[in-house]
């Protein structure tokens, strides 16, 4: 019954991170690059401090339950649910080291204005975008082969009192 629980939270919770992120890259981006400047940074600014939190729980609850799904599996699905941690670890520190230090910078131009270049910058925003997007897809990908496949998981363990009871 664990075992069942914690696939299915690695796939719920995969799935959104996937979701969320394709959504950004096919809808967000795109209407970031249609409005004015101001207009994008402004937003941007305002999505950044909500996703700070949103998208870290996510992260979180999606490398937590893949790893616990890759201790408790066996054979090729724990190395499928240990590829998965490892996109979704991966999808976290794209996130951390390359798009958040851009946060503050987007964030100060929403008030003032974007110096020359700044558009090199926002590019590199939207390829670090793009790459975790997808790492995360990989993730998700990883654990609904998974699911299909079929995962096997790891005997229960025999107390002494089980064995001692038949």
């Amino acid at each position: 019954m664990l075992y069942r629980l914690v696939k299915a939270l690695a796939a719920v919770s995969t799935g959104l991170l996937a979701g969320a992120f394709g959504y950004g890259v096919v809808n967000v981006v795109y209407a970031f690059n249609t409005v004015p400047v101001p207009v994008r940074l402004t937003f941007h600014a305002a999505l950044m401090q909500v996703n700070a939190v949103v998208m870290q729980l996510m992260m979180g609850l999606a490398l937590l339950s893949t790893l616990a799904l890759a201790v408790m599996a066996v054979s090729v699905p724990r190395l499928l649910a240990a590829g998965s941690a490892a996109m979704v670890l991966t999808t976290f520190l794209i996130t951390r080291f390359g798009n958040v230090p851009i946060h503050p910078l987007i964030e100060k131009w929403a008030v003032t204005s974007p110096p020359t270049g700044y558009t090199a910058i926002l590019d590199r925003w939207e390829m670090f975008n793009l790459i975790r997007t997808g790492t995360g897809f990989a993730a998700f990908g990883l654990i609904v082969f998974l699911l299909i496949a079929g995962g096997e998981r790891m005997p229960l363990r025999r107390t002494p009192v089980a064995v001692a009871a038949k």
